[in-house]
């Protein structure tokens, strides 16, 4: 019998580092996914295909890494278009606003290896390159983000309260140290952020933890919360957590829920589009320039 448990003690622990050690090799493919299954890094559609009137605008992050990006112009007689630049035409005809598009490194047509440090510089560089141009109102930056473009805005509007007028974020989580025992429940156990039970021993590993609670909290702009309550990726408890972290605070934070919203459609399961009537109600009540010409920096 104690071979037995001795063995099946050694098996566990063989399975139990095996896991470990995948883990920490291929933890950033779990949280960077620049290319979809199936589908080429290439751009698949761009907007001069759809009529859009855009720039091609090229970077250079703080560490020299080159980066693309779109700046999407007021246009108002744009037609169809597919995947997220149906939402941007959207933004286009609704808000009345012009809109940039970052591609993070490794992303699209940009160099370089997805980092957290390094897309905190991406930001940044994006951010710094609206203030360069002249075409733009730059006291009128909004910063959106869906998912993990929702944790990289909260750090860019933290980092930058002179710069960004408001923060929008849309099914966005707590922190990757949070995901981990949402994707792998045993892991909860070892890894996680401030709220979790664990003893948190694995914590060290994670080397992109996107700690969104611990930044929220020191955002001083406006925040507006999109969640769908159908999020099939991130628990929609993350967004509720999120908005009460930041609401204690900030007094000028509105949560907004979507009943039937997963991760990725939440602006479409809404065909009354009282999605884009929330972005617009905000823009009015928290940052008090609705219908003029202002600029949206959007992250998606």
């Amino acid at each position: 019998m104690f071979s037995y448990l001795s063995a099946l003690a050694y098996l566990v622990g063989v399975v139990a580092a095996a896991a470990l050690a995948l883990l920490v090799a291929f933890q950033e493919r779990l949280v960077y996914v620049p290319v979809l299954p199936g589908l080429s890094k290439s751009y698949a559609i761009t907007p001069a295909r759809l009529r859009l009137t855009y720039e091609d605008v090229w970077l250079r992050s703080a560490d020299g890494v080159r980066l693309h990006a779109w700046f999407i112009k007021i246009f108002p007689d744009c037609t169809d278009i597919a995947h997220r630049l149906e939402f941007v035409r959207i933004m286009l005809q609704r808000l009345h606003c012009n809109v940039f598009l970052l591609s993070y490194r490794g992303y699209g047509a940009s160099d370089g290896d997805p980092s957290q440090h390094g897309i905190i510089m991406d930001a940044q560089a994006a951010l710094d390159h609206l203030f360069q141009r002249n075409d733009i109102d730059t006291s009128k930056i909004i910063v959106f983000g869906r998912s993990l473009g929702g944790a990289v805005g909260s750090a860019l509007a933290k980092n930058n309260p002179d710069k960004v007028s408001a923060l929008i974020l849309e099914n966005t989580f707590t922190s990757i140290l949070d995901m981990a025992g949402v994707l792998l429940p045993i892991l909860k156990w070892f890894i996680g952020g401030g709220g979790s039970k664990g003893p948190k021993v694995l914590n060290f590993l994670v080397r992109s933890p996107w700690s969104t609670i611990d930044i929220i909290g020191q955002v001083k702009q406006p925040i507006l919360f999109l969640s769908g309550l159908q999020d099939e990726m991130v628990p929609p408890s993350h967004m509720q957590m999120l908005y009460q972290k930041a609401a204690e605070k900030n007094s000028r934070c509105l949560f907004i829920d979507f009943p039937t919203g997963m991760h990725m459609d939440t602006w479409l399961s809404d065909r009354n589009h009282n999605f884009f009537v929330t972005f617009e109600i905000f823009l009015f009540l928290e940052v008090a320039f609705y219908k003029k010409n202002y600029f949206l920096y959007s992250i998606l």
